[in-house]
């Protein structure tokens, strides 16, 4: 046989194969392709996108939020939760108000104060169980027990006085405010002989700048009668009732946030550092994991972490208000106070 037509034929033999070969690829059924691209595109699309507003600078007393966020849980409750990034001057009541944010986490006094004022805003799952504020005193001032705060300068946080002012009109005791910032230099250098605090942060960086716990005295308010509670979840009335299925699912998303960054407090602290580094923040993983510890104390005094806010608290909280005249009425419990129902969640 003549060698061009071998030729030709094995050439043709080859175009066949080929041609043969691709028809077998574009018989491939399109649902094996496709699917997992579109169950992606569906999963997307279906997750409520929703966004929370902290009231302070990223930290360990937000974990469980950036943690269920991180850690998908959010995502398993339908929800495509957006942290916006805490801003000076942009107010949790502000936010709320203006439809900035869906929800905030805020202490009870200032969200009682809110109410009071005519923002109608709920909580839905109040998580403090103890007031973390505390005053702070050096024993080298003299000052080792409350009475001795009379005739005192105290450091307190501007917007914080009430508790303070509360606290010494109890005790009969005429002191000195001081307005501070958001550090405890003043009571470093001797400036105030009396700071207020929070044991998850301050406490902690006054240790930290050189003190042993033995060269201070601490007064916490929780232990004089004045345990007002603190973080709780909020979102305006209107969101409550129009999305109430949303709101049960953040709140209970989030108390799984919580649960996994108390059991897991390494991978915890490395993303709330990460969160941080990506706000430019300056945070160190000591006092992360010191601020977690103290806040598992405030939110777990037992074995569970629970939402609820009693009757009896809130109207504490109020009454505290009304009297010292930052309020002119107690809001109704149940307008203020309307727990998630936890048979909406969606998970």
């Amino acid at each position: 046989m003549n060698i061009r037509i071998i030729f030709s034929l094995l050439c043709t033999l080859f175009f066949m194969l080929t041609l043969s070969s691709c028809n077998k690829r574009t018989e491939i059924p399109d649902e094996v392709t496709s699917q997992p691209v579109k169950a992606i595109n569906d999963q997307a699309s279906e997750l409520k996108k929703v966004s929370f507003y902290p009231y302070w600078l990223v930290n360990a007393q937000f974990a469980g939020y950036y943690v269920a966020r991180e850690m998908g849980i959010y995502k398993r409750y339908g929800l495509d939760v957006e942290i916006i990034p805490f801003e000076h001057h942009h107010s949790s009541a502000e936010m709320l108000q203006t439809g900035k944010t869906d929800f905030a986490v805020l202490w009870l006094l200032n969200a009682i104060e809110m109410k009071a004022s005519g923002i109608d805003l709920v909580n839905i799952a109040q998580f403090s169980r103890k007031s973390s504020l505390m005053f702070i005193t050096k024993k080298t001032s003299g000052i080792n027990k409350l009475e001795d705060m009379d005739g005192k300068k105290a450091g307190i946080w501007n917007g914080y006085e009430l508790q303070p002012r509360t606290l010494f009109k109890k005790y009969n005791l005429d002191v000195e405010l001081i307005p501070i910032g958001s550090t405890v230099n003043l009571f470093l250098r001797d400036a105030v002989e009396i700071t207020n605090a929070s044991w998850f942060d301050e406490y902690h960086t006054i240790i930290n700048a050189g003190y042993d716990p033995e060269e201070l005295n601490t007064f916490f308010f929780a232990d004089h009668g004045f345990n007002f509670l603190e973080d709780g979840i909020y979102c305006m009335k209107d969101m409550l009732e129009q999305s109430p299925e949303v709101c049960a699912s953040f709140a209970e998303a989030t108390k799984e946030g919580w649960k996994m960054a108390f059991e897991n407090p390494e991978k915890t602290i490395d993303i709330v550092m990460e969160y941080a580094r990506e706000r430019n923040q300056s945070v160190n993983s000591v006092h992360q994991r010191w601020m977690l510890e103290r806040y598992r104390d405030l939110y777990m005094p037992g074995s569970t972490i629970t939402t609820v806010l009693a009757s009896v608290d809130y109207h504490f909280a109020g009454y505290a208000l009304e009297e010292s005249g930052q309020i002119n009425w107690i809001p109704d419990f149940d307008e203020f106070y309307q727990h998630y129902n936890k048979s909406l969640v969606k998970k």
